[in-house]
């Protein structure tokens, strides 16, 4: 049976449509710093129109905040409800508004990914905030202002939530066809620095050694990584080196952006570049040397995930919605981190949407009550015993 409150969201839709259509014009690109101040009250108002133990804090210097809210922290089963509220859009981005595309398709900056994952978060709890069980579940909203450059500032207080839960649900957007996302791959930078000996390119070719074709040469030896490490993706994004034309190069610097499936892969890159730095470390006068920064570990998939989508999509059937399934998908998430710090996660909570990170970017808003229909009933039925719980992390020493 589905509460009323939760069957009676529909009667919410201009809501909600208002409501995003107002967040997306706030602009809250990650270097905004005063648009994601703009944003973070607004988000706090919302938070505290749920619970009075709402609060901003600070993870940068310069002036970023993570918003958190709680609500009975000491029932037994403690739900983590996690988002981002920065885009990728700056304030100089042409792309500032809202627009209706078709019929119940908008079009606006972060409208899925994921302003719109917000705004059916909170009308999922405010549904299951009026269930007569919901007294049964502590929950905890956790708002961070950087995911799209790789939640550098959050990441402490994003594993330090993890520890309080035992399980995490994700609002980033859905995919197109209402699959959720159960596996994430990993990211990671390499950097290489190719060195080399500086001469002059007329008078004495002969005693340089030209570090861009060395950076070159080791560039082209890792096509063929895949072979060994198919589940390893690498993108050369960024290139420098060199100077005067009449001097040969001693320094060369390349950026990859690295994927990965399995977190043991990332453990054999090393040896894997090494092998195809080696025979330009051989020559006299030559050094490749990398360094490796493992951003966000994959969101492998678990026992326990699998258990929390089988009941989620139950859920769904409940409500009559249209079958979903779930997706492996290549970007990053804070699922990565909550998942790597020991929580369970499912990801892709959010609406329906697509051409995220362009000015194309869309969302579909019949599925913001679809979605928040879904959330407030898997949380209904976690609190009043329908959903068995399948997650046993003992939370009496947190």
């Amino acid at each position: 049976m589905v509460p009323l409150s939760i069957s009676h969201l529909p009667a919410r839709a201009d809501g909600l449509r208002r409501r995003l259509t107002d967040w997306c014009g706030v602009n809250s690109g990650s270097a905004n710093l005063a648009g994601l101040s703009r944003m973070a009250a607004l988000l706090k108002q919302a938070c505290l129109e749920l619970s009075s133990d709402a609060a901003e804090f600070p993870v940068s210097t310069d002036g970023r905040v993570a918003i958190r809210a709680r609500q009975r922290p000491r029932a037994p089963m403690q739900i983590l409800l996690c988002g981002h509220y920065d885009t990728v859009y700056p304030p100089d981005h042409p792309f500032q508004r809202c627009s209706i595309l078709s019929p119940g398709i908008l079009n606006g900056p972060g409208a899925a990914d994921m302003k719109g994952g917000l705004v059916l978060l909170f009308a999922a709890l405010a549904a299951f905030e009026e269930t007569p069980a919901a007294a049964n579940l502590g929950w905890e909203v956790l708002l961070t202002p950087d995911e799209e450059t790789g939640s550098v500032a959050s990441r402490a207080i994003l594993e330090e939530a993890a520890r309080r839960h035992q399980l995490g649900l994700v609002f980033e957007p859905g995919r197109e066809n209402g699959d959720i996302v159960l596996v994430r791959r990993g990211v990671g930078v390499a950097t290489v620095t190719a060195h080399g000996r500086s001469s002059h390119a007329g008078a004495a070719p002969k005693e340089g050694r030209n570090a861009i074709l060395a950076l070159s040469e080791f560039l082209v030896n890792t096509r063929g990584l895949s072979s060994d490490l198919p589940g390893v993706s690498l993108n050369v994004g960024e290139i420098s080196g060199g100077g005067a034309l009449n001097v040969v190069p001693e320094l060369a610097r390349a950026k990859l952006d690295v994927r990965i499936d399995q977190r043991a892969e990332w453990d054999a890159l090393p040896a894997r570049l090494e092998s195809c730095a080696a025979s330009i470390n051989q020559r006299e006068g030559y050094r490749i040397e990398f360094e490796l920064r493992l951003t966000r570990p994959p969101l492998e998939i678990s026992p326990l995930a699998e258990a929390a989508f089988a009941r989620w999509a139950e859920c769904g059937r409940s409500l009559n919605l249209a079958p979903f399934g779930w997706q492996r998908v290549g970007g990053g998430s804070d699922a990565n981190l909550l998942s790597a710090a020991g929580l369970p996660c499912l990801d892709g909570l959010g609406p329906r949407g697509g051409a995220y990170h362009t000015g194309k970017e869309w969302v579909d808003l019949n599925s913001l009550v679809e979605r928040a229909q879904l959330a407030a009933l898997f949380l209904h039925r976690l609190a009043n015993g329908e959903i068995r719980p399948v997650y046993t992390k003992d939370l009496s020493a947190s």
